[in-house]
């Protein structure tokens, strides 16, 4: 109708809008971690704050120790949570709002009564539930109901025990039913006990209190497994392991380390374009991305992009190992990552490389004393090497294998002579026909290698592995070999100013803390190996988000390049045991080989040694 008006329907305005913009994940993380201290501090000192009386009425066993246990668990789990609450994850926000819902409920229920701890209580789990929809990420998918296994395994057999010990003679009379009995065992593991009257004084505080042990120590663990981080299986799919190869053939030539994307036990995110990808692995809630994303670099933000969605959605701490300068300036202006300088690779040029001089004297004299010896080398691609010899390579760099788990994450392949990587090159070094050393290279596009892999026997000459290097070197051109990436090195830059003359006192000091960390790890001795070839160092960086997430990221790293290793127990009870079973079961085929030193790995190495006289040390 001519004149008339339409009226729209108008959209309500939520009234807490600018007080929950001001809530952020960030505020209530930090909120629910004072709350937490709060707590652990009373229990510390009870005289002072005096928290342990929130629960003194509710508790009828000895007030105290059950208060200041039941306190100390909920301080405990506030912090716990802190961490997820920042991450928005949904499985924390819910065990929040329950602490602070049972926190409120004892203050209620008691006869005095503190205000101040249930005001600040009370505004956390106001802010909590105005801020309830910006907590979406998930948790843990494989096996939910895993945390609730684990709790009951130390729950059953507990209350199992206890109502055995209550049916012996002495303990309680035999007017009291089973369920009075089984109601005594399961309030007892909370600290209310006490139901029904037992025997023996010092029985039942002996039997409370170890009950009370009991649910405090599985609440923990139901808290620990149920709000871990999402860590799916990273395993390779053999479609993304050909769009992969598809990258490496037209784009492989930037980035020495990119062939080492091809472990099949890593993941991929793909661009929307599908021209870029990036290989990750989750390990302790960090992705840890290694080297530059793969394909055109005009791509790599759409990469990024995705990769960045795929962390936000699931709450992980974001990380990338051994990134050059270039991907380091993209993933700061894409993602905002900071960026260290890692460590230096060291890229030899073989058509610059030459023994003379005096500048090669030790390469020299070392490649001479071992030649003198009897030493042959022999370097092949390894798709011309015969099956039977690339097996034995395969157990014999089993067998030289110091370490008990094959290392490498970043800059490892982990396997030889899979029939999908023809092109690599295969050092081996024979002495009297019999192997005793070998270096394994993948391919750096079309005219050049990176170092996988440096084995030798233990008994072995002194200069093997320079021997086997300039060998390669100088055989280099028949190969069409233009560039040759040897071993990283770590903080190489600080080794090389902190000893000379004019360097400060920090670097002197940094220096010798690595010194020092050589002795168990390759650092300067790996950075000296590599500078006799006169390299030219490329550097390398290392891309967080956070510098307080730097330690959770070393310590995620070092795992996934194996120098930690976590017993196989402590898996078990993270839940994460069956997940290694399926990634293993996954790479079997590829990497057999790197079966663990026991079952039928080990007695096939013992009949290796028997039938080729192998007498070495692993």
């Amino acid at each position: 109708m001519v004149g008339s008006t339409t009226t729209l329907p108008t959209r309500r305005r939520n009234p807490f809008r600018r007080l929950t913009a001001l809530l952020r994940p960030e505020v209530i993380s930090t909120a629910a971690v004072l709350v937490g201290l709060f707590m652990l501090l009373g229990v510390l000192s009870p005289d002072r704050f005096r928290t342990s009386a929130l629960y003194a009425d509710v508790v009828p066993m000895p007030a105290r120790a059950t208060a200041e246990a039941v306190v100390a668990v909920s301080g405990w789990i506030l912090l716990r949570l802190a961490r997820g609450l920042r991450k928005r994850k949904r499985a924390e926000w819910r065990i929040a709002v329950g602490v602070c819902i049972a926190v409120l409920a004892a203050d209620l229920l008691r006869a005095e009564r503190r205000p101040v701890e249930a005001v600040v209580t009370a505004l956390l789990l106001g802010a909590l539930i105005l801020t309830r929809r910006d907590y979406a990420v998930p948790t843990d998918p494989h096996g939910r109901w895993f945390p609730l296994r684990c709790a009951g395994q130390l729950i059953v057999p507990a209350v199992g025990v206890t109502l055995v010990l209550l049916y012996l003679p002495g303990h309680v009379p035999s007017d009291v039913g089973f369920w009075a009995r089984l109601r005594e065992a399961v309030w007892s593991l909370a600290g209310f006990g006490g139901t029904i009257s037992v025997g023996g004084d010092h029985f039942a505080d002996v039997l409370h209190a170890a009950l009370l042990v009991v649910g405090v120590t599985s609440a923990v663990l139901l808290v620990t497994v149920g709000v871990r981080t999402r860590e799916p299986v990273a395993q390779l799919h053999p479609d993304d392991e050909r769009r992969l190869r598809i990258l490496l053939a037209g784009h492989g030539a930037r980035d020495s380390l990119g062939y080492f994307a091809l472990r099949r036990d890593k993941a991929v995110v793909w661009s929307a374009s599908g021209k870029a990808a990036i290989s990750y692995r989750v390990v302790d809630g960090v992705a840890l991305a290694s080297a530059d994303p793969l394909g055109d670099p005009e791509a790599w933000p759409g990469a990024i992009v995705a990769w960045r969605d795929l962390i936000e959605h699931n709450g992980w701490t974001p990380a990338v190992m051994g990134c050059s300068e270039l991907a380091a300036t993209v993933y700061r202006r894409e993602y905002g990552l900071a960026a260290i300088a890692l460590g230096d690779e060291a890229v030899v040029e073989t058509d610059r490389f030459c023994l003379s001089g005096r500048a090669m004297r030790g390469v020299r004299q070392a490649c001479a004393r071992v030649e003198r010896a009897g030493y042959a080398i022999d370097v092949r691609r390894t798709g011309e090497v015969d099956g039977a010899e690339l097996a034995a390579a395969r157990a014999l760099a089993e067998l030289w294998r110091v370490d008990p788990v094959e290392r490498g994450f970043s800059m490892a392949l982990s396997r030889i002579g899979d029939p999908a990587d023809p092109r690599c090159v295969l050092v081996r070094a024979h002495l009297d026909g019999q192997l005793r050393g070998l270096l394994h290279f993948v391919p750096w596009s079309d005219h050049g290698v990176s170092l996988d892999l440096m084995r030798r026997d233990r008994t072995a000459d002194n200069g093997l592995n320079e021997l086997m290097i300039s060998t390669l070197l100088q055989a280099a051109p028949e190969l069409g070999i233009e560039r040759v990436s040897l071993n990283f090195a770590v903080f190489r830059d600080a080794l090389e100013r902190g000893e000379r003359i004019g360097a400060g006192p920090v670097l002197r000091l940094w220096r010798r803390t690595l010194v020092i960390a050589s002795r168990w790890w390759q650092i300067e001795s790996l950075y000296r190996f590599n500078d006799k070839f006169r390299p030219q160092w490329q550097p390398r960086y290392f891309s967080y988000s956070r510098a307080r997430d730097i330690p959770r990221i070393a310590l995620a790293a070092l795992e996934a390049e194996a120098f930690i290793v976590k017993p196989r127990a402590i898996k078990r009870l993270a839940g994460r045991g069956s997940a290694l079973n399926a990634r293993a079961a996954e790479c079997a085929d590829s990497t057999s080989y790197r079966r663990g030193r026991r079952g039928d790995g080990g007695r096939y190495r013992s009949a290796f040694r028997a039938r080729h006289g192998w007498r070495g040390t692993t």
